[in-house]
């Protein structure tokens, strides 16, 4: 299975990008909302994007009561997505009644669970109560993940591997964390190139500001799309 690129959009509003995501059609497939954008432009962002041509992945990291969980599912399915996260720290209640409502309101969704944050780290997670080193935290909810009925996860580049090893073949993984040679780290501490990404097994790989940022930006998605074929 070829890798894909995802596209993510820093920003509050999709007309900031929409000269450069209007460059991109044709080129990139995915993109990627969050947070900041969703809560300031709430669900006219996601349509205004999906009605460029896109494939929207809404990045909720959808965390509360089952009940709850199970109905901002329900809310959202009408949207144009193809993509949505939720936390796997929920618990398996929570993930069944999420796969239930995507089930039976939105059946093309493909639900992402959210294991431990890339921001956190081995002492974090034990302010937290966790003494597991992160990765074996990782396997440990993404093991829960898939057996409670979810089809993907979104972890580091470092956590390909060890996931790969534990899970079934078919299970999406989502890697952001992704930095073309050659290009600024930024924030980001655990890096892997788009190659590396791919042979590690990521099914999709999240990269921004190497694109936005970058003088071309189609020049640069198209780099990274050949990086991911040549890998």
């Amino acid at each position: 299975m070829a890798t894909e690129l995802i596209l993510v959009l820093d920003a509050q509003s999709p007309r900031t990008v929409a000269p450069a995501l209007r460059q991109l059609q044709g080129t990139v497939r995915w993109v990627k909302v969050g947070l900041e954008m969703f809560t300031a432009c709430g669900p006219d962002c996601v349509r205004e994007i999906a009605d460029l041509g896109f494939d929207v992945f809404l990045d909720l990291k959808l965390h509360d009561i089952p009940n709850t969980v199970a109905k901002a599912v329900e809310s959202v399915a009408p949207l144009p997505i193809k993509m949505l996260t939720l936390h796997t720290c929920g618990g398996r209640e929570m993930m069944q009644w999420a796969v239930k409502a995507q089930q039976q309101h939105a059946p093309h969704l493909l639900l992402l669970g959210v294991t431990v944050l890339t921001s956190m780290d081995a002492h974090g997670l034990v302010e937290t109560g966790v003494s597991a080193a992160p990765v074996d935290q990782v396997v440990r909810l993404g093991r829960l993940a898939i057996d409670s009925g979810l089809r993907g996860l979104v972890c580091s580049p470092l956590e390909l591997a060890p996931l790969r090893a534990a899970l079934p073949a078919d299970v999406a993984l989502v890697t952001p964390g992704i930095r073309p040679l050659g290009a600024d780290a930024g924030d980001q501490s655990r890096i892997m190139t788009p190659a590396e990404a791919a042979r590690a097994g990521a099914s999709h790989i999240v990269v921004g500001r190497p694109i936005f940022k970058a003088a071309d930006p189609v020049a640069a998605a198209r780099a990274i799309k050949a990086e991911l074929a040549g890998n």
